[in-house]
């Protein structure tokens, strides 16, 4: 029989949880705990890895009944139409309910304006917060985790935020034994966070031992690129390339996805989830830092953010 560590006394033991069995774990606990404690909850699922994972587990946290929660996308009007197409076959394919909240309806309202650089992933903000007003969500889910970004370290697993939407650190609770603490007053939220623990290499292991589909956009392909303060990043109605910016075709993949004004690919020849793995157990930079120029804007620039209302 095979056995294996356990975690806690260091000895051999038939019933110890492997690293994956115990994210996977915890983040079914928090599911069903959000689902037994909030009357509202919503998963923000954008059709990113980390939100499938999330989604995943949220399905097996309650099979074989359906996921009490709705969904929720901020579309930025920018968004890779491969990751549209995945989030509108995966509703469809769970009978899942999706709210959209469209970054374009509010330009078109002239409640936003377009920014200068063409990005538009500091515009989700209001349309979020509104959406979760709008629809009295109590508990938010998000794919937030700490190895991500220093700002999102600082975060818990159960983040209150105030009746406007904003996170103040000061206001973090202690999550001693796992213990989460929702209260809120009316109008509050919380934001939670079950991945928060988990890497990105553990993700990507995760997603190969599930056998989760992606979008293919996670996977080496050719493309048309241009070279923008370092990144590569894909040409469209949003404003890229300017004068002077030559696009060219290279074999790239990403590893994170959101707007394309500021979602840079890598160079990659990874086509297959263990050369991805790979190619991650080896990188030094976090998937935000080496691919995100909407993080780059300033040292403080995600935390500036958060307090604003952003995930």
């Amino acid at each position: 029989m095979t056995t294996s560590v356990d975690v806690v006394s260091g000895t051999d033991s038939p019933y110890a949880l492997s690293h994956l069995d115990a994210l996977e774990s915890e983040a079914v606990h928090i599911f069903r705990e959000v689902a037994g404690e909030f009357e509202r909850p919503v998963i923000l699922f954008s059709g990113g890895k980390d939100s499938i994972v999330m989604l995943h587990l949220a399905l097996k946290a309650f099979a074989p009944a359906p996921v009490p929660f709705t969904l929720l996308h901020v579309d930025t009007g920018h968004n890779f139409p491969e990751v549209l197409q995945y989030r509108d076959r995966t509703v469809t394919e769970h009978g899942l309910r999706l709210h959209v909240a469209s970054v374009q309806d509010y330009i078109d309202r002239g409640v936003l304006r377009e920014r200068p650089d063409g990005t538009r992933n500091p515009l989700q903000t209001v349309p979020l917060t509104e959406a979760i007003q709008q629809h009295r969500f109590d508990a938010v889910f998000g794919g937030g985790r700490r190895d991500e970004e220093k700002a999102r370290a600082k975060e818990r697993v159960f983040s209150l935020r105030d009746e406007f939407s904003q996170w103040d650190p000061r206001r973090q609770r202690p999550e001693l034994w796992q213990l989460y603490n929702g209260r809120h007053a009316p109008g509050e939220h919380v934001r939670v966070f079950p991945l928060s623990n988990w890497t990105e290499l553990d993700v990507w292991q995760y997603i190969q031992r599930e056998r989760i589909e992606l979008p293919e956009i996670y996977f080496a392909h050719e493309r048309e690129v241009f070279k923008r303060s370092g990144m590569w990043l894909t040409a469209g109605e949003w404003g890229g390339p300017k004068a002077g910016e030559e696009t060219e075709k290279r074999l790239v993949r990403y590893r994170t996805v959101g707007d394309m004004s500021c979602t840079g690919a890598v160079d990659s020849d990874a086509t297959t989830l263990d050369a991805v793995i790979t190619e991650i157990a080896a990188s030094r930079l976090t998937e935000r830092g080496a691919t995100r120029a909407d993080d780059k804007m300033s040292e403080a620039a995600m935390e500036d953010r958060k307090r604003e209302g952003y995930f």
